[in-house]
């Protein structure tokens, strides 16, 4: 079957497909997403061989679509923005502020672990900047510390990437080349133009799938640090609410919460103080404002 050049995508079936979204995912979904929603999903009726968007819907809500169709969809209508060092000040302050306060009990010589989530980490890219940063600081350290980090997305297909840990040369551009040199192993095949994360840093990082709209966060340890960037912008505020409250169940008091450079919390509703733009951290018994 041929797909035509230019199948539409109808307001109906766009507001079933977005009813959904919002229902599983807590995405908004308004009519203006509508021509972003028809591109995406174009490569899975070229892929199932079908000729309508009307066909995909009614494929999609069967019981044989929701076993199998499903997690691609998630693939396609999710976004996955995401670079090496992005928003590169909150790793500054991660290194010259937050790691040396949640180190600052711990003697000479003494050790610790540190215990980092990346939630929604897409392809990766967070989650292993978080993993040179914090391996440097550790080296640099007269105390033992040890890391893990966690990177989670609702999407299969880019912790696919993720787990692979290999990226186009053009995605290392932000990266410092001193860090390039001994955390960056380019391919054999030049041709290829690629680069892969080194073994020691991947063995540091762990992958999981998660919808952050599930009622409980299994699998997940209680955390120094979260990063949660770039994602509440997507929610409605009562989703944006109740995530931060699931996320903070898995924040340690005096822990750090990194959000996105415009998502700002009012810290009043939650057991947060704001020690930087969008960077907050959880009172305890010795965080006061």
């Amino acid at each position: 079957m041929s797909l035509p050049s230019h199948p539409s995508l109808a307001m109906a079936d766009f507001r079933r497909l977005g009813d959904y979204i919002h229902a599983e995912l807590g995405i908004k979904m308004p009519d203006a997403k509508r021509g972003m929603v028809e591109s995406r999903l174009r490569k899975r009726l070229s892929a199932l061989d079908m000729s309508s968007y009307e066909e995909y819907c009614a494929y999609l809500f069967s019981p044989g679509g929701q076993k199998y169709e499903l997690p691609y969809f998630i693939n396609q209508v999710t976004t996955n923005k995401t670079d090496f060092f992005r928003e590169s000040k909150q790793f500054d302050f991660l290194k010259q502020k937050a790691l040396p306060e949640l180190l600052s009990s711990l003697p000479a010589g003494g050790f610790k672990k540190l215990y980092v989530w990346s939630a929604a980490c897409s392809r990766g890219h967070e989650p292993y900047t978080l993993a040179m940063v914090l391996s440097e600081y550790a080296q640099q350290q007269d105390k033992k510390i040890d890391f893990s980090i966690l990177g989670t997305d609702i999407s299969t297909e880019v912790l696919m990437v993720a787990q692979k840990a290999v990226y186009p040369h053009d995605d290392i551009e932000p990266v410092p080349m001193a860090l390039r040199k001994k955390y960056l192993l380019r391919s054999k095949d030049r041709c290829k133009n690629t680069v892969r994360i080194v073994p020691q840093l991947r063995s540091k990082v762990r992958l999981l799938r998660l919808n952050l709209m599930n009622k409980r966060y299994t699998g997940i340890d209680q955390m120094d640090i979260i990063f949660c960037r770039n994602v509440m912008i997507y929610f409605e505020k009562q989703t944006q609410n109740q995530i931060l409250h699931k996320l903070l169940n898995h924040l340690k008091p005096g822990g750090f919460l990194f959000m996105g450079h415009s998502e700002i919390i009012q810290h009043a509703d939650f057991p947060l103080k704001s020690v930087q733009t969008t960077i907050y951290q959880k009172k305890g018994s010795d965080q006061r404002e």
